[in-house]
């Protein structure tokens, strides 16, 4: 059995919005109308700065609907080419919306800032993170270990923001 009584069925949400906010908050109203619980959803991505906050929402199929990390990375460093190791910032973004009934009760953010690399490193993680430099701790997010990764991510910060609200909520405050 699912989460819902029909999962299986529910027609999925279409990331169409411009922000991580915008899709966030679409899919945490559209999957809140199939219950009377609260429901949370997210969006993600990499903003690099030398490329206009690009890719940004559209991180995960930058080199194409079809493309895989290894495609969506190449584009990346090829955008990337010519351009200085100190202008190659960028961040993670997660933006988490928690909604209930067709209403959003809270929006966070978590952030992650770094510095795009020219060589992977690593071999944990997933998507641009061997190539995404954590300065505080001088390696990529794929040498992080799962424990790392949450403690300094742009998911953990921003699950942990959802966490605080939850709290302050049951608290009353």
């Amino acid at each position: 059995m699912g989460l819902l009584p029909g999962i299986e069925n529910m027609p999925v949400c279409v990331e169409d919005g411009h922000t991580f906010e915008e899709n966030a908050s679409k899919k945490a109203l559209y999957y809140s109308q199939w219950t009377d619980g609260m429901v949370f959803a997210d969006d993600s991505g990499i903003s690099v700065d030398a490329l206009g906050s690009g890719p940004g929402v559209y991180s995960a199929r930058y080199a194409g609907p079809e493309a895989d990390d290894e495609a969506n990375n190449q584009k990346l460093l090829l955008e990337l080419a010519g351009v200085p190791p100190s202008d190659r910032t960028a961040h993670y973004a997660c933006v988490v919306a928690l909604a209930q009934r067709g209403e959003i009760l809270t929006i966070v953010e978590g952030r992650a800032n770094g510095l795009i690399q020219n060589e992977p490193e690593g071999t944990g993680g997933f998507g641009y993170d061997p190539y995404f430099f954590y300065p505080p701790l001088k390696r990529t997010f794929a040498q992080l270990s799962m424990e790392e990764k949450f403690e300094v991510s742009h998911r953990g910060a921003a699950f942990r923001k959802l966490l605080d609200y939850l709290q302050s909520a049951v608290d009353g405050k």
